[in-house]
């Protein structure tokens, strides 16, 4: 038992090694999956959170389509948004001119695409009770649409907030659209989550632990900002 158990220990410790020492290649692997997440949640916000809003606060033909289509979208098979995106961006497709297959920017259009019907649909369901609940109020003061949307994004920050960060969490562990569009090239489309797909394939569990642990520790911090926002939110519905 202890023989079988030895070379994983030793597997464990020199991944242990690896995050204590800031290995370079772990720390440019982390460093580009944060920077391809966060600008693709940035951007599925600036997309999501308005027309979530507006989702919840107008009533108009074809809303009920809407809503369906965008909660149903959440379910998107990530290889196929990856698909559509390589299609878009690769030689014969409509966008291949902009030589954008196989980068970064192309895995953040990947991602943006799966998470912005997470964020849209987390934000209808922010802002749809302060919808009712401030209905008389800014009909009364006569507020246009603009200060409606303003207002009603602001009161509903904590689910907003919540939505953004369901939305990165989704987006930093997504493999399969970034890993069609970006390639997982070395040095330039390689982040976390194909990292640990290839050095498993490879054998090399200690850079595939070391990028797991990370992946964990990151998902665990995104629940716990969750969960406070979560609280925060409901302590200040009551004293309000």
């Amino acid at each position: 038992m202890g023989q079988e158990t030895a070379p994983e220990m030793e597997t464990l410790a020199q991944a242990w090694q690896l995050l204590i020492g800031f290995d370079a290649a772990l720390v440019e692997i982390v460093g580009l999956s944060l920077y391809v997440s966060l600008s693709a949640t940035l951007l599925a916000a600036l997309l999501g959170v308005p027309l979530g809003a507006a989702l919840a606060i107008w009533t108009f033909p074809g809303r009920g389509v809407l809503v369906v289509l965008a909660t149903s979208f959440m379910a998107l098979p990530p290889v196929v948004v990856g698909l559509a995106v390589y299609l878009l961006l690769s030689r014969a497709g409509p966008l291949g001119d902009l030589g954008l297959l196989f980068t970064p920017s192309a895995m953040i259009i990947a991602q943006m695409l799966l998470i912005t019907p997470i964020v849209l649909a987390l934000t209808r369901e922010a802002v749809l009770p302060l919808k009712r609940d401030y209905d008389l109020l800014l009909r009364s003061v006569d507020a246009g649409p603009w200060l409606t949307l303003k207002t009603l994004i602001w009161d509903a920050r904590f689910g907003v907030a919540t939505a953004f960060l369901a939305g990165f969490g989704r987006a930093l562990a997504e493999v399969g659209a970034v890993l069609i569009v970006g390639g997982n090239i070395n040095g330039l489309t390689r982040v976390m989550t194909t990292t640990i797909a290839l050095e498993t394939s490879k054998g090399n569990l200690e850079l595939a632990l070391a990028l797991g642990l990370i992946l964990i520790l990151i998902a665990i911090l995104i629940n716990a900002a969750i969960h406070l926002l979560s609280a925060f939110g409901r302590r200040y519905e009551v004293t309000r």
